[in-house]
């Protein structure tokens, strides 16, 4: 029975595969919009500085990147500031002044992960 495939009641082991697939990946997603909403501010948005030291705003996901390449506690990514790729870095919001803050959350990053 060469290329027979196995069914387990209705379900063939591809399509158990698949669904198998999908409940992790949902697992995943539901994960990570929790600990998005346990950050202090609610969500996923942060402030960073590029080497530059130019201030914006950057989508940081724990565990998922799409347009950076993480490096422990700084990514090497595209500033929209400067127009460049560089390390940044995650900023404390609490020692930047309100002009500061308004000019990081006036630039954006794309807005993947």
């Amino acid at each position: 029975m060469r290329g027979a495939q196995v069914v387990c009641g209705t379900y063939t082991r591809p399509v158990i595969g698949l669904i198998l697939g999908i409940v992790i990946l949902a697992i995943v997603v539901i994960a990570l919009l929790l600990v998005g909403r346990a950050q202090s501010d609610g969500g996923f948005e942060r402030i960073v500085r590029c080497r530059a030291g130019h201030l914006f705003t950057t989508t940081l996901v724990p565990g998922a990147s799409l347009k950076a390449v993480r490096l422990w506690k700084v990514r090497f990514e595209r500033c929209p500031v400067g127009g460049h790729w560089t390390i940044v870095a995650p900023v404390d919001v609490s020692t930047l002044t309100p002009d500061e803050i308004a000019a990081a959350r006036s630039h954006h990053d794309i807005r993947v992960p």
